[in-house]
């Protein structure tokens, strides 16, 4: 007989399962992890609006976001103090296409520094809006730059240091979108047949008011009220027979398996960093925290259907949510079919020889045996390099976000990936016990006193130290980059 004792795993599902037992198969409130049954469906699903640019006289779109205090009413009867983007909570809808100049204001009228960091997009770093770049209460920050990549659903949202968790769960984060000639192909009537779906778990109190305990569990807050784009038990009207819904894993820690409750199928026409190169068929999906998908969903006049998150499913053990019921119209605009071939954009691969970089994963709260160091430099690559970057998962399941960065998921466990994390990327989740390898396609903007972030995008995580820094430099000047830095924290 073995005598070793057993070793931990831990991952979600077991820690839910010891959880299910402490509060009698409970929420950590004490509070049923589903809401199936529950829902009624009476609130009209919001759709964030689509900001409208001013254009300066280079031809520079330029917007203005507000980032403020609030009250929403999420509950009937129910007040809750919140925090938004040009309103009570969440914020509008960013648009623009590939090649253009932007510009964003960025004006902090919170009683409290934050920032404003652009999850997804290629820029440079001094415009990234990580926590080097802070917006004092008060202060306007005012980056600029040039959308380099393709069309793409990426998204806004805080990013200071230990306290992003608490900043995107009072409400600040809204979407930005990228489009070009090949995205314009499929559904794009904004509110129509192109909709924003922001998936959000929040736990409210008898009163109104959020718990904010981001803490709550070893992998952060778990809520049991599911928000859809700030909408508690919503329902959309569908008026076309084919509709393009872009989601996004607004949630601190939740990740959703999501799929139909009458287990219709739908196709998957977009990842994280932009358009798979062909549809592909699915009638189940998994996304972690940051994660975006963009799906593409055939109704027939009259029917009703609900967009769900199903238990279990890759160690992810994570309830059982209705999100959102969907209502055809008796009559439905028709719709072109999908075009068979989505974009030119190759995969990513990395080049014969390509430098590997190995980090490992523990708990919440360290990389490679380190926590989070403003002043410390990690990794320096050169601009535009392809690399792999191998991380390894040995303690709470976690998942990795790579600014400035696309990828193709190589493999995982040497194992080719789920078949809807073939796309182009820049985020991955990565459950305790996994391996995952990546071909990383850095960007073009070399600054060696500036640092992106590498880091587990739940949040709680990320807040605690699981976060690194590297700088992108000119190629061949690696070795004369300083690992130290003097100036962390300060807006640039």
């Amino acid at each position: 007989m073995n005598s070793e004792p057993m070793k931990p795993k831990y991952t979600l599902l077991g820690w839910l399962a010891f959880a299910g037992l402490a509060f009698g198969i409970a929420g950590c409130d004490g509070n049923t992890t589903t809401n199936v049954g529950e829902l009624e469906f009476t609130n009209p699903l919001h759709i964030p609006p689509l900001l409208a640019p001013t254009t300066d006289e280079d031809g520079t779109k330029r917007f203005k976001l507000t980032m403020q205090t609030g009250v929403t009413e999420f509950i009937a009867g129910k007040r809750t103090p919140t925090w938004g983007v040009n309103g009570s909570y969440l914020g509008p809808t960013i648009r623009a296409a590939r090649g253009d100049r932007v510009a964003v204001d960025v004006e902090n009228r919170l009683p409290e520094a934050s920032t404003m960091h652009w999850h997804g997009m290629r820029l440079p770093a001094k415009m990234d809006g990580g926590p080097h770049q802070m917006i004092e209460a008060g202060e306007t920050w005012k980056p600029h730059w040039t959308i380099e990549q393709p069309s793409a659903t990426t998204w806004y949202h805080p990013h200071l240091h230990e306290k992003t968790a608490l900043h995107v769960y009072r409400g600040v984060a809204g979407l930005f979108l990228i489009e070009d000639e090949e995205s314009r192909r499929l559904p794009s009537q904004y509110g129509v047949d192109d909709i924003p779906l922001i998936l959000q778990d929040k736990l409210i109190k008898g009163d109104g008011t959020f718990n904010e305990n981001v803490g709550l569990t070893p992998f952060g807050l778990l809520g049991n009220k599911i928000l859809v784009n700030g909408t508690y038990d919503p329902y959309l009207d569908i008026a076309s027979s084919q509709v393009r819904f872009r989601l996004l894993n607004g949630s601190n820690a939740r990740a959703y398996d999501i799929g139909f409750t009458d287990g219709r199928s739908f196709r998957l026409v977009g990842g994280d960093a932009g358009l798979l190169p062909e549809p592909i068929e699915l009638d189940r999906l998994l996304l972690s925290p940051g994660e975006r998908a963009e799906i593409v969903v055939e109704f027939r006049p009259g029917e009703e259907t609900i967009l769900h998150s199903f238990s279990g499913g890759d160690g992810i053990g994570n309830g059982e949510f209705d999100l959102v019921k969907f209502k055809a119209a008796p009559s439905l605009a028709p719709a072109n079919p999908l075009p068979s071939r989505l974009t030119t954009e190759s995969l990513i691969e990395a080049p014969p020889g390509a430098t590997v970089r190995k980090f490992t994963l523990t708990t919440e709260s360290a990389i490679n045996g380190k926590a989070m160091d403003m002043n410390r430099i990690d990794e320096v690559v050169p601009a535009g390099a392809r690399e792999i970057w191998e991380i390894a998962n040995r303690g709470w399941d976690h998942n990795f976000h790579i600014h400035d960065a696309a990828f193709t998921v190589l493999d995982k466990n040497g194992e080719a990936p789920p078949i809807y994390e073939r796309g182009r990327k820049d985020t991955v989740f990565i459950p305790n016990g996994t391996t995952v390898r990546l071909a990383v396609e850095f960007g073009r903007h070399p600054d060696p006193e500036t640092p992106y972030m590498y880091h587990c995008h739940l949040l709680y995580h990320e807040d605690s130290g699981m976060m690194g820094q590297f700088v992108v430099v000119e190629p061949g000047t690696e070795g004369q980059v300083s690992r130290r830095l003097t100036n962390a924290g300060h807006n640039h």
